[in-house]
C-alpha cells in the first residue's frame, strides 16, 4: 500500500552514447514501501545513481540523497533486481551508462474526495475486513484513512508534526475501533474516529 514513483534521468557515461538511444527496462520492480513508515504516515524521497552494463545488469549503486534509512534500503533492494534490455557496445554506444533515478514514497494514493467514500462505511464493513488474517493496522479502510490524511491538501494545510501525530493517535486507537465495531456493526465507521480526524473528513 502506498506508492513509489520513479523517473529515470540518463547521465551519459561517455560522450559517444547516442542521444536518441534510451535504456529499455526489462525488470524494474518498484521499491516496497516500508511497512512501519507506511503505517506511521511518513513520506519521503530517495535519489540513487547506478551503472547499467551492456548485458542489462545494474551495479555500483550509490544513494545520493535519502529522507529515511528504511527508504534507502527499499530502493537498494529494488535496484539490485533491475535489468534493462542489453545492447552492443561499439563506436556509437558506450559499454555502460550511469543513471540517476529519483524515487518518491507517498501515501496520497486516494482521490481527494475519498472522504465521501470513507463516510459511507459502516462498522460491518470494518468487521468484514477484520475477518481477514491481516494485521489490524493494515486493513484497507485504515490504510485509506491514513492516505486521506496524507493527501496533498492536508500536507499543505497541516504542519507535518501535527499530521504525523494525528496518524499516530489513529494507529493507537485501531484495536479499540475494531473492538467497538464488532459490538456495533450498524454504526458508521466515522463515529469511531477521534474528533479531530472526523472534522478533517
Amino acid at each position: 500500500m502506498g506508492w513509489c514513483a520513479v523517473t529515470l534521468w540518463l547521465c551519459l557515461a561517455g560522450a559517444s552514447w547516442a542521444g536518441e538511444r534510451v535504456l529499455v527496462p526489462e525488470n524494474n520492480p518498484k521499491p516496497e514501501y516500508p511497512t512501519a513508515l507506511n503505517r506511521a504516515g511518513i513520506m519521503g524521497a530517495v535519489k540513487a545513481s547506478f551503472t547499467v552494463h551492456t548485458d542489462g545488469r545494474v551495479d555500483e549503486i550509490t544513494i545520493l540523497h535519502s529522507d529515511h534509512p528504511e527508504f534507502t534500503e527499499a530502493v537498494r533492494g529494488a535496484l539490485v533486481e533491475w535489468r534493462f534490455q542489453p545492447w552492443t557496445a561499439d563506436d556509437e554506444h558506450s559499454a555502460q551508462v550511469r543513471v540517476v533515478a529519483p524515487f518518491e514514497f507517498r501515501l496520497d494514493d486516494t482521490p481527494i474526495d475519498a472522504n465521501k467514500w470513507i463516510k459511507t462505511w459502516r462498522c460491518s464493513d470494518i468487521n468484514a475486513y477484520a475477518s481477514d488474517r491481516l494485521q489490524v493496522r493494515d486493513l484497507l479502510p485504515f490504510h485509506y484513512t491514513r492516505s486521506y490524511l496524507s493527501n496533498v491538501f492536508f500536507v499543505r494545510q497541516l504542519p507535518e508534526a501535527e499530521r504525523l501525530a494525528l496518524i499516530a493517535r489513529f494507529n493507537r486507537l485501531l484495536p479499540s475501533i475494531v473492538q467497538r465495531c464488532g459490538r456495533f456493526p450498524a454504526t458508521r465507521y466515522m463515529r469511531m474516529l477521534p474528533k479531530e480526524i472526523r472534522e478533517l473528513l
